[in-house]
């Protein structure tokens, strides 16, 4: 598979975003994923193809930007269909499904159709779960950073919080990626992105 160029991942999140501003947060968001995903990527023995990895955390969230409206503003009420406008954009640019899932397999950590239908999510329902090493460490290293207003990095413990409303069940799955991936340092992405921590 012949993966795009950081330019040519660029040049799409560009073409898509519909504001300067809503291209700064995302695309930002996708950069310190990226940054987290190579530091994790650096310290474990599985078998990586960190160009897969890179790629797919500098294109997970492109589907964000259908989420804006005319006005500018982010619709937060259907957020959770992000990773399915993702992976359509990237069928319609021509990008193979292994690139695609990316997109569509990063949210939370992983949904099921049970989750669709037991908290009834606008989403076609399907098992959105991350099964690549790849697929799993973007997952994993897209929990340390929030694009929240402002945008805010997370410990491994504050996620793990955030999940529990979820079920045992998201807190083992982190637990279980925690375990495997360990813990980033994100004191140089924090110095240089200026982002409090949660």
């Amino acid at each position: 598979m012949i993966l795009p160029t950081v330019d040519d991942i660029r040049a799409l999140h560009e073409r898509y975003a519909p504001s300067q501003e809503a291209l700064d947060l995302v695309l930002t968001h996708c950069e310190i994923v990226c940054g987290i995903a190579e530091q994790l990527a650096a310290r474990t023995p599985l078998p990586l193809d960190i160009g897969l990895v890179r790629a797919g955390a500098l294109l997970h969230d492109i589907g964000v930007y259908r989420l804006y409206d005319q006005a500018g503003r982010l619709d937060h009420r259907d957020y959770i269909r992000h990773g399915v406008l993702g992976h359509a954009i990237l069928r319609k640019e021509g990008f193979p499904e292994r690139l695609r899932r990316f997109c569509s397999c990063h949210t939370g950590v992983g949904l099921t159709r049970h989750d669709i239908r037991a908290q009834r999510l606008p989403l076609p329902e399907a098992d959105y779960l991350a099964e690549t090493t790849e697929e799993q460490l973007v997952m994993y290293a897209d929990k340390f950073h929030s694009k929240t207003t402002p945008p805010t990095f997370l410990t491994a413990d504050s996620y793990a919080k955030r999940v529990e409303k979820f079920g045992a069940h998201k807190v083992r799955a982190f637990g279980l990626l925690r375990a495997r991936f360990g813990e980033p340092d994100l004191t140089t992405a924090r110095a240089r992105y200026g982002h409090a921590q949660a």
